[in-house]
């Protein structure tokens, strides 16, 4: 039988009204005259109708009242029945424990017009009358950046029309969420001056993304939705990796937009997981520096956790000590640099003898006792005894403004056998942009350079006044200053060092801007950029072969990590740390 039009119904509607039907049936009564969904959407971004009782009709286009879900479902005019404006969305979120209706059909309701936190939706839903079986709206195409403003579209059925980049994966786990966005994003102070147009930049980058949402209002989701085939060893989803077919419903949830999909996404591995960096044929030297992620091995004996920082459990301990060895021998480095190590001495039973026991017989590590500051942490040089020679005593600052950095830095001039050159390796690990008890000069300028960038471009200058004050040693060939110095490579303090003669080497052999950095340390809310360098004084610079990051850590889920249940699995050097290593190669003219 054939089923009658819209405007048969509105005529037998009209019939009705004419023989006397009450106002509340007639209400009821699907095809009656209702409020469009685009005049409770209006064009701005909140609806011109909020608090007044409206009657809708419309395709119930995706249902989320499902256990876990958001207590709903979407609900979209028919195509013929648009305004044909693409400023104003023709859907609507319905806030709803009743249980009428099922996608792909036509529902007849009245409710009270809300917004929720940004979300334009019905509730106190009185009356619900399914009407039949209706075709679904044809999803609208997009693609990001956003080709017509998300708010036109909001609860509208979608399609973006080419593969997303995922930026970000730190709520994957504790939310089902992935961050995406047309291709991979640099932080702006990467590459552009802190100012303002550094925060119109990154203002842009946030507003240009969406979130892959997995339907559900619930944390820690079991299973994790994506990578579709579950996450763990080796099926990961890396920052970079790209997504496609993404078709469902655009959602405004927690201050983000967010897909709610309708069908399964593809994922592509674009962002391979990196072999270790090939060595230069000797007579090269590897200067390796790695942020440890907070080392800290309870009371060295097995137990004594959790400790102040890092792993919670022995085995915590045992996973993070297996894949901080298998990221440093890998790359065959001879002298490595770390920051993050638990400041417990030298003994024994200190985590740097427990990190230098696990790396070999050959290696070996240079001790300040009483010098390496107040701080839970500190910044730590270790070496192949095989291959290089420490000269002289480290140095750490005593005296002058450095002598105040919580983490001092500490410098070690090493000769390398065969040559009569000596390098000195200066470790630091200047004071993080986290703002908990920032004020004055430390608190966030809103330049892009995060809280207490006063306190790192003082610790830079400082250090700079310090190394000008050691004396050189035989056969000097100049500086080496790496280490994790939170901050990125055009904000003031790396700006001070290269004002200072200092080059950021991974910088100088794979410069990086707004739409090409292909070496980066760290990933933040969606952002690469560096904060770790190998920073070279003007003389040792010709002497440097190449320098790079090696990605194995930064862009890896947070989830995979030494201490979360779904790192249980990993084997190797993934996510060994938060932060990439980076690795300066050095060669020396034969004398």
């Amino acid at each position: 039988m054939t089923k009658p039009s819209v405007n048969t119904l509105l005529a037998i509607f009209s019939l009705l009204l004419g023989a006397g039907l009450p106002g509340q049936a007639a209400a009821e009564v699907c095809g009656a005259p209702a409020t469009a969904i685009h005049q409770i959407q209006g064009s701005g971004p909140a609806s011109p109708l909020t608090g007044q009782k409206v009657t809708v009709e419309g395709i119930l286009t995706q249902d989320s009242r499902h256990p876990g879900g958001f207590g709903g479902f979407y609900l979209q005019q028919a195509d013929a029945e648009t305004d044909q404006n693409p400023a104003t969305s023709e859907a609507l979120f319905i806030y709803t424990r009743l249980g009428k209706g099922k996608p792909g059909q036509r529902l007849r309701l009245s409710g009270t017009v809300k917004e929720y936190h940004g979300l334009t939706e019905l509730v106190d839903i009185r009356t619900l009358k399914v009407c039949g079986d209706a075709p679904l709206p044809a999803p609208i195409d997009v693609s990001l950046p956003w080709s017509q403003p998300p708010e036109s579209l909001e609860n509208m059925r979608v399609r973006f029309t080419g593969p997303l980049t995922v930026i970000d994966h730190y709520n994957l786990t504790v939310f089902g969420e992935l961050t995406l966005a047309a291709t991979d994003q640099v932080t702006p102070t990467e590459y552009l001056p802190p100012g303002k147009k550094a925060a119109r930049q990154r203002q842009q980058n946030h507003q240009h993304r969406v979130v892959l949402d997995d339907g559900k209002a619930v944390r820690n989701p079991d299973p994790v939705p994506w990578p579709p085939a579950g996450l763990a060893h080796p099926n990961t989803v890396r920052a970079g990796d790209t997504v496609a077919g993404i078709e469902g419903v655009l959602d405004f949830r927690f201050g983000q937009w967010r897909v709610q999909p309708s069908s399964q996404p593809s994922f592509k591995r674009v962002n391979a997981r990196p072999q270790p960096p090939a060595r230069a044929p000797k007579p090269s030297y590897r200067v390796m520096t790695l942020n440890l992620e907070n080392y800290f091995n309870g009371d060295g004996q097995g137990g004594g956790f959790p400790t102040a920082r890092g792993a919670a459990n022995r085995s915590a301990f045992q996973q993070q000590s297996q894949r901080l060895v298998a990221a440093i021998l890998e790359p065959d480095p001879d002298i490595l640099a770390v920051t993050e190590m638990e400041n417990d001495g030298y003994g024994p039973h200190s985590a740097l003898a427990e990190l230098t026991r696990q790396l070999g017989a050959d290696w070996a590590f240079i001790a300040t006792p009483g010098r390496d500051g107040s701080d839970a942490i500190r910044n730590a040089v270790l070496y192949r005894s095989d291959r290089v020679i420490p000269i002289g005593d480290a140095n750490r600052p005593d005296t002058g403004r450095a002598s105040n950095l919580g983490r001092p830095p500490i410098a070690q001039v090493f000769h390398f056998p065969g040559h009569s050159h000596t390098v000195r390796v200066v470790v630091a690990h200047l004071k993080s942009k986290s703002c908990r008890n920032a004020h004055g000069a430390d608190s966030d300028q809103n330049d892009g350079q995060g809280c207490f960038n006063h306190q790192r471009t003082q610790s830079a200058k400082a250090m700079l006044d310090w190394l000008n004050s050691l004396p050189p040693p035989e056969g000097f060939a100049g500086n080496l200053i790496t280490g994790d110095l939170n901050s990125y490579a055009k904000e003031d303090p790396i700006q001070v060092l290269v004002d200072g003669g200092y080059t950021s080497l991974v910088h100088h052999f794979h410069p990086c801007d707004g739409e090409r950095c292909n070496h980066h340390s760290y990933r933040y809310r969606g952002e690469k950029g560096s904060l770790d360098y190998a920073l070279a004084s003007g003389t040792l610079t010709p002497n440097v072969q190449n320098a790079q990051s090696w990605n194995i850590n930064a862009d890896e889920p947070r989830a995979l990590g030494y201490g979360q249940a779904h790192g249980h699995s990993v084997r190797g050097p993934w996510r060994s740390s938060d932060h990439n290593p980076v690795i300066t190669d050095l060669n020396f003219q034969t004398p």
